[in-house]
C-alpha cells in the first residue's frame, strides 16, 4: 500500500476557486484502478492550507494515475508544497 499525504499552501482568497478546480481529479483518481482513497480538502484552522490525503493499492497503481501531474493553472495557484509518498508495509484497524 502507498500513502501520499502532506500539504499545499494556496493564497486565502484562491482556495475555494482551486479546490474547485481539483473536483475533477478527485473524481478521476476515486475512478482509478488501486485507488482505494483520495482527498484534497481545505484545513479548518489555516485559510491558505490544502490537505492532500491519498491511499492507493501499489506504486504502480499511484504512477499509472498520476501522469503529468497538476494542470499549469492549479500549478500557479500553488504557493508551496509539502507532499511525501509512504510505502506502507502493514496496517492495524482502529476501529
Amino acid at each position: 500500500m502507498v500513502i501520499v499525504a502532506g500539504q499545499l499552501t494556496v493564497a486565502p482568497s484562491q482556495l475555494e476557486s482551486y479546490l474547485a478546480s481539483c473536483v475533477s481529479v478527485v473524481e478521476q483518481a476515486r475512478r482509478a484502478p488501486g485507488c482505494l482513497d483520495f482527498t484534497i480538502a481545505a484545513d479548518p484552522l489555516d485559510p491558505g492550507r490544502v490537505n492532500v490525503y491519498e491511499r492507493w493499492e501499489s506504486r504502480e497503481a499511484v504512477e499509472a494515475f498520476r501522469g503529468s501531474g497538476p494542470s499549469d493553472e492549479q500549478a500557479a495557484t500553488i504557493l508551496g508544497a509539502s507532499v511525501a509518498e509512504y510505502d506502507i508495509a502493514a496496517t492495524r484497524s482502529l476501529t
